[in-house]
């Protein structure tokens, strides 16, 4: 009887340890599909926008490019503009249709490339058009309706348009950012028509 008693718990030992180590795998799964904390927008005591931090590692979603060579000479935002929104806000995003409080939006400008044409084109080896050079600056957009309610909920701040980024930006009045976004952006004073991958959910509900 003992050696079947032995070869039973050893049996039930082993069971148990394949079932702790099956659980372990599926947390560890888990973990890894999990969202992290959002980045939320941080401020100072008088209330000016502190740069986002690692903002290269959020969610890129497109580089819409309007060059002065296009544009007259003189281009509002002569350069790419690079747009990232912070990863928690997205997955909220996607799932609600709807930009959270708290979401932010980072615009990276960087200029393109000197160039060799009338039209401000180049030709590099993958053929003419416009590449990206030196980066010059960033703006930012903020969803915090109780701290910007005369621009719609959304705070805008410019952090420079040249290097350096500024270490931190206050709110844009109304007749310099917002009013252009309340006037044209698709839905919810985000220019989501140029952006594929938030033009999702109720397209036309702005």
């Amino acid at each position: 009887m003992r050696p079947k008693l032995l070869a039973m718990t050893a049996l039930v030992a082993s069971g148990v340890i394949a079932a702790a180590f099956f659980v372990q795998s599926l947390s560890s799964i888990s973990a890894q599909t999990q969202t992290g904390p959002r980045y939320l927008p941080e401020y100072t005591a008088s209330g000016d926008l502190i740069l986002p931090k690692n903002f290269h590692e959020w969610v890129y979603v497109g580089s819409p490019l309007t060059p002065n060579a296009l544009n007259g000479g003189k281009a509002g935002f002569p350069e790419f503009h690079n747009v990232y929104i912070e990863p928690g806000s997205y997955e909220i995003y996607k799932k609600t249709f709807t930009f959270p409080e708290g979401t932010i939006l980072f615009k990276e400008l960087q200029l393109t490339l000197p160039g060799q044409n009338p039209d401000g084109s180049r030709t590099e080896p993958s053929g003419r058009g416009y590449f990206p050079g030196p980066f010059n600056g960033a703006d930012v957009t903020v969803k915090d309706t109780k701290r910007n309610p005369d621009t719609g909920g959304w705070g805008y701040y410019n952090f420079n348009h040249h290097e350096p980024k500024a270490a931190t930006a206050k709110a844009k009045p109304l007749n310099e950012c917002a009013f252009c976004h309340i006037a044209s952006a698709k839905k919810d004073e985000v220019w989501t028509q140029f952006y594929p991958l938030l033009d999702i959910g109720m397209p036309d509900i702005k």
